[in-house]
């Protein structure tokens, strides 16, 4: 007898399901890239939400070749910054993907934010996108400023592996890390991998294309931070994941060993919620209160809480 699909229950992320389908099919990853991308693109835009009263927004370049944007609430309570990696498999994705999330994070914690539009796969295989972000952190860090980093899937992938960087360069001054249903290198043939490999919204098949896209080494723990041999001294973490996923056991296990190592960390499994919940923000009540959470995370790392 099959095993019937894992599914959720809550109306709203089912809603937030079903509109997507719609934008971006569940075989999107047979696509080419830029359809995948148009798909994407057009996805986001039906998720777009008004930016907050008096926020400001100042695109410039870092290094001459990797875009960032900046973002200013209307009350800032810190000198903290966040810096903000998005997902989209280290293959689709922009500043313009995660605006809004961005912008209502900014507001919300009443710091500054920073995003990154660093380079994608295929045309750019593994270091491209971590050695941008890994230019930005440093660039960010060298006015003195304290600097919480926050990234979803792909984007949680990069702010756990460039933390990882700084501690063995002897980078100081990140004091958090935010890390949103990632994707840290776990074994795609057990656990959440086996169990929600059908999983609505990411399939344990689309993890392994977009890591057979991206060409990371296997054994880098820059790359898979879940293949680190010690996690000691790295800053504390907030770690949410989404029940209906199969990168869920990748969030827990790393939650653990941070823990394990010393470090100080919240994990937060989202019951109901499949992966990219954080879209579903404003049409799911599971997704509004794992936003207010990571929201409030992010306030507490940043010192305005």
């Amino acid at each position: 007898m099959m095993q019937p699909k894992p599914f959720p229950s809550e109306p709203g992320i089912l809603a937030f399901h079903k509109r997507c389908e719609e934008f971006y099919p569940a075989d999107a990853v047979d696509a080419p890239i830029e359809q995948q991308r148009k798909w994407y693109d057009a996805l986001c835009a039906e998720f777009d939400a008004p930016l907050p009263e008096g926020l400001t927004r100042h695109d410039e370049m870092v290094g001459d070749r990797i875009p960032i944007r900046r973002y200013r609430p209307a009350d800032i309570a810190t000198q903290t910054r966040v810096f903000y990696i998005h997902g989209g498999g280290f293959v689709v994705g922009s500043l313009e993907s995660h605006d809004a999330i961005c912008a209502e994070i900014a507001h919300a914690a009443r710091a500054e934010l920073v995003s990154i539009d660093y380079r994608l796969a295929p045309e750019h295989v593994w270091p491209a996108a971590f050695d941008d972000c890994f230019e930005v952190l440093t660039r960010l860090l060298a006015d003195g400023r304290p600097l919480v980093i926050v990234g979803d899937s792909a984007g949680g992938n990069l702010a756990a592996g460039i933390v990882l960087k700084a501690k063995a360069e002897a980078i100081t001054g990140i004091v958090g890390q935010v890390l949103i249903y990632p994707g840290l290198g776990g074994d795609l043939t057990s656990g959440s991998y086996a169990e929600m490999a059908e999983a609505p919204g990411l399939s344990t098949t689309d993890v392994l294309y977009y890591r057979e896209v991206l060409k990371a080494p296997p054994e880098n723990a820059f790359a898979h931070p879940l293949k680190a041999a010690d996690l000691s001294g790295v800053p504390s973490a907030y770690i949410t994941s989404a029940h209906f996923d199969p990168l869920r056991d990748d969030a827990a296990v790393y939650a653990q060993r941070l823990i394990a190592a010393g470090v100080n960390v919240t994990y937060r499994d989202e019951p109901q919620m499949i992966h990219a919940w954080l879209r579903a923000r404003h049409m799911s009540e599971g997704a509004r209160q794992g936003f207010l959470h990571l929201c409030r995370a992010v306030s507490v790392l940043a010192g305005t809480l």
